[in-house]
């Protein structure tokens, strides 16, 4: 007769501890926390940014526990490939190069790519006026590969960096001519006092050959289950209008696009 009670306490036990472990699954994700407004560091020490809110919302969106581990963002591919995290969330461009090397989820913002000179500058469509220019870039971007592919057949010197920062500062030091990356975060450098004097110039980059699908979540390849669930996850926050209030936080126009 003492069976019962003995076997429903196991059973609850064992549902209990079921539900601990699954409360205390973890994401490991990478981030590069020098790429402002989607990712940086207040004073403190503390990632701050829209990449950063995305995904403790996407976290709480999949009640998994979420640990940031930053790296550089050419790291962040090798990282994965290593385990040394489980996804890379930091404004990657979901492009055929890196499907190769990784999964993706579907975009999660997507933005174009542009030159910043001093105000007054003028470049036309095919950059002719930037031969012998030294123009600042970030090392294995979408905006590295167009920069080696366009630019420097064309005779435009091209510096590349470790991130956004450090090009910002060669710029201001007057060792650079130009930046060429990514439209948003470009525009946050625009809209502060270190931006002040400085402008978008020449064409606006647009084609899916260099700017991609949009920015995704990348994670080890196969890994179809992690890909399902963050899709399903990216896909809530936006029907909740989470997705709508962190946008709203950082940026004054829509980014995530049609």
């Amino acid at each position: 007769m003492k069976k019962f009670p003995l076997i429903t306490g196991l059973a609850l036990s064992l549902l209990a501890c079921s539900s601990v472990f699954a409360a205390e699954k973890t994401l490991r994700i990478g981030i590069e926390a020098a790429y402002p407004p989607f990712a940086s560091k207040t004073d403190k020490g503390e990632i701050v940014g829209f990449d950063y809110d995305i995904g403790n919302a996407l976290c709480a969106q999949m009640k998994v526990k979420c640990v940031w581990v930053e790296g550089e963002f050419d790291g962040l591919i090798p990282s994965l490939k290593v385990k040394k995290i489980d996804m890379a969330l930091s404004s990657m461009t979901i492009n055929e190069d890196r499907k190769k090397s990784v999964d993706f989820t579907h975009k999660y913002y997507f933005t174009s790519s542009r030159l910043v000179m001093k105000d007054g500058a003028v470049v036309d469509d095919q950059y002719a006026s930037l031969k012998g220019k030294t123009v600042g870039v970030q090392r294995a971007t979408t905006t590295d590969r167009y920069a080696t592919e366009v630019f420097e057949p064309k005779g435009i010197n091209v510096k590349r960096y470790s991130n956004n920062e450090e090009i910002y500062m060669d710029l201001a030091a007057g060792r650079l001519d130009a930046i060429f990356a990514d439209t948003i975060p470009l525009n946050d450098f625009l809209s502060m006092p270190r931006g002040k004097g400085y402008a978008f110039v020449g064409p606006e980059l647009k084609d899916p050959k260099y700017v991609g699908e949009g920015a995704g979540i990348a994670v080890r390849k196969g890994n179809t289950e992690l890909v399902s669930e963050l899709n399903t996850a990216i896909d809530g926050i936006r029907a909740s209008g989470e997705y709508q209030k962190i946008s709203d936080k950082y940026f004054k126009s829509d980014i995530y696009g049609d």
